[in-house]
């Protein structure tokens, strides 16, 4: 699926059918609503930007096919929410409401409130406020200086460092760049090693955001097919020799979406390829801490163990730690991060001094934090699959070893119709589409399992009933959705 229509753009009707996908329920006379809903989500997806320009009724009418009276009242629809506004001789456009949008809040909220399962962000850790309050004590000592570490803090550095020598990988505080996030790692790597119509080998599916910001810079994202068992790596080996891509993006720790991990086999495999071809690739390590089953320190070594010279590694405290302190970070060679920091000086000038020292304080003893975190993640990732079997029966899935979420396939290709009829029922999801670097993957779905437990048991009670009335076997009713009081 492209997301990349720029701001302020046309899309055409063409195109805004193929986002749409398979909008409309199953024998369903009227489909205003569904039309409306369906845009509503790809608007609250990111997919719509704000200032989007929408293709004419007739046009859009003749695309999806549909009468032009249904496109007409569904835009009117999104016209009374705000997220389309119109003016005569200039057409529609997509905007955004002056007030919020009241079904979509932050927060996952249970009953009739929505529960949020497109973002597998977990809460703030144990021990968070306690780490805070150390480092507010320590901040005088900080605020007499300027307060800007292009490189990010050499305590933190150190930590890091120290971290990845446990895991497998000797490192030294002058291999790591501190960054605002593993997002704005990627950015600052895209900027310095891609340009314009490069290509970036990547799995299929990825992450959704890394797919985004390679084509933010233009490149061209260049797709291999994840099978059942994981990586195809003579399907990688083809794609580096065919495509001669100028970087690779990979997630080999619990692989977002399908979770897989590559065992050591694989990585002496891989490094060999990337070898052969000299590409050099970025290694994305988000999740690598949030092994489920085991000890993150007995796993694989990390992939730079294997091709010091051509591996860039992605690290963040986002997913481990809290998404709110935005504290990722960069390892690689000393001649790669000086690199990285004089292009990075033309962005930002570092990182915050202050959750660079919270994330500090928690590494001081990661163990004792983390294992909590993973031993509370296993604890609902189990709830999910629970609910999955009690509820969906018909999807089937992989138990994960680690990570955030789970990858489900389900028994029909109606992601993108399960998913717009699931916010109007109070969930959030993110379709299968999206995880794709050119569409597809409508037979599948991705559920984070974040939430606390009696949330995410309602939501997968709320997703059964919808995927039952998106199969055609019966509506969705505000009491089947209803919260039972005991």
């Amino acid at each position: 699926m492209d997301s990349s229509i720029p701001l302020g753009g046309r899309i055409s009707g063409q195109r805004l059918a193929r986002l749409l996908g398979e909008w409309r329920r199953r024998g369903a006379r009227q489909g205003t609503t569904d039309l409306a809903a369906a845009i509503r989500m790809l608007v609250l997806d990111g997919q719509l930007p704000a200032g989007t320009r929408l293709p004419a009724e007739r046009e859009l009418a003749d695309a999806l096919p549909v009468s032009r009276t249904m496109i007409t009242a569904a835009l009117d629809q999104l016209r009374e929410e705000g997220l389309v506004a119109s003016r005569r001789g200039a057409g529609s456009w997509i905007t955004l409401p002056t007030g919020a949008l009241g079904t979509v809040p932050d927060a996952p909220l249970i009953g009739h409130g929505m529960i949020d399962l497109a973002r597998a962000a977990p809460p703030a850790i144990a021990g968070m406020l306690a780490a805070m309050d150390a480092v507010r004590l320590r901040m005088p000592e900080h605020l007499a200086d300027h307060g800007y570490y292009e490189h990010g803090l050499l305590e933190l550095r150190q930590r890091i460092a120290d971290r990845y020598a446990a895991r497998g990988l000797p490192t030294t505080p002058d291999q790591i760049l501190v960054t605002s996030g593993a997002q704005h790692a990627l950015a600052l790597v895209l900027r310095l090693l891609t340009g314009p119509g490069d290509r970036v080998l990547v799995e299929q599916p990825s992450y959704p955001n890394a797919l985004d910001a390679i084509k933010s810079v233009s490149a061209i994202p260049v797709p291999v097919g994840m099978t059942d068992e994981g990586w195809d790596l003579p399907g990688i080996a083809a794609a580096l020799r065919q495509a001669a891509p100028r970087l690779a993006y990979l997630i080999l720790d619990f692989h977002n979406p399908t979770a897989h991990r590559l065992d050591v086999e694989g990585r002496t495999r891989l490094a060999a390829l990337l070898r052969r071809a000299r590409t050099p690739v970025v290694i994305d390590e988000t999740v690598a801490e949030l092994d489920l089953d085991g000890d993150p320190v007995d796993g694989p070594p990390p992939m730079a163990a294997f091709a010091e010279d051509l591996v860039i590694t992605l690290g963040s405290a986002s997913k481990s730690h809290w998404g709110g302190l935005r504290v990722g970070w960069i390892r690689a060679t000393p001649e790669m991060v000086h690199r990285l920091v004089s292009a990075r000086t033309a962005l930002d000038l570092g990182s915050a001094v202050f959750e660079q020292l919270v994330v500090a304080e928690l590494m001081v003893d990661p163990e004792s934090s983390l294992r909590q975190r993973r031993q509370e993640l296993a604890v609902r990732r189990d709830v999910l699959l629970a609910g999955l079997r009690e509820f969906c029966p018909q999807w089937t899935f992989r138990r994960p070893a680690g990570g955030l979420s789970v990858w489900c396939e389900l028994d029909a290709p109606v992601s993108t119709r399960i998913a717009v009829v699931a916010q109007n029922h109070g969930i959030r999801l993110a379709p299968g589409s999206r995880f794709s670097a050119h569409g597809g993957f409508e037979r599948w779905l991705r559920l984070p399992f974040v939430l606390p437990d009696d949330v995410l048991r309602d939501a997968l009670r709320r997703l059964g009933l919808v995927a039952n009335s998106v199969a055609g076997s019966g509506a969705v009713t505000d009491a089947d959705l209803a919260v039972p009081v005991a």
